[in-house]
């Protein structure tokens, strides 16, 4: 399994489609997973700070478990078939739930676990995004910045691509 960092969520045009972007912690791949929108409002919510008055789905889920005496763990995308990813939760005490990747990522942003990804997986639907001509050769003591930067490069990235590039069949 390859830990992964969650990079954020983009709308590619003009399809509307949100697409949540991962990065390897340790490595220069990414995967973009198509996912619904409620989905990457949750996502993005959180990341940006937002907190409802009222927890949303995914906040009700991190407190039932929580009140339940566990926790999970890490959150892990274990395949991908037909153009579709699969996920599953990780708990405390071994267990494992299959979850959809956007449903788990949106609650590992919000108990803050980490996300792994499976090698294959990532051999098949992972990409490298180039980087710029200015960022080659720099040092670490830019790190500030690296994130905006790879924000950039994806999105830079995502004005290029076409869900059909992510391979998988089209759904009607």
């Amino acid at each position: 399994m390859i830990e992964m960092r969650i990079v954020g969520v983009r709308v590619e045009m003009p399809t509307q489609q949100p697409i949540l972007m991962l990065t390897e912690v340790n490595g220069p791949r990414s995967l973009p997973i198509l996912i619904g929108s409620a989905e990457a409002t949750a996502i993005a919510m959180h990341q940006q700070g937002v907190r409802p008055p009222r927890p949303l789905t995914h906040d009700l889920l991190g407190n039932v478990i929580a009140a339940l005496g566990r926790s999970v763990t890490q959150v892990r995308v274990v395949d991908f078939r037909e153009g579709t990813f699969f996920g599953e939760l990780a708990f405390d005490n071994g267990t494992t739930v299959s979850a959809r990747p956007s449903d788990a990522i949106a609650l590992a942003v919000r108990v803050d676990i980490p996300v792994f990804v499976e090698e294959s997986v990532l051999a098949e639907a992972g990409i490298v995004i180039p980087e710029s001509p200015e960022e080659e050769g720099s040092d670490d003591a830019a790190e500030v910045g690296d994130a905006e930067d790879e924000v950039e490069r994806f999105r830079e990235f995502l004005d290029s691509v076409s869900p059909d590039d992510f391979g998988g069949e089209q759904k009607p």
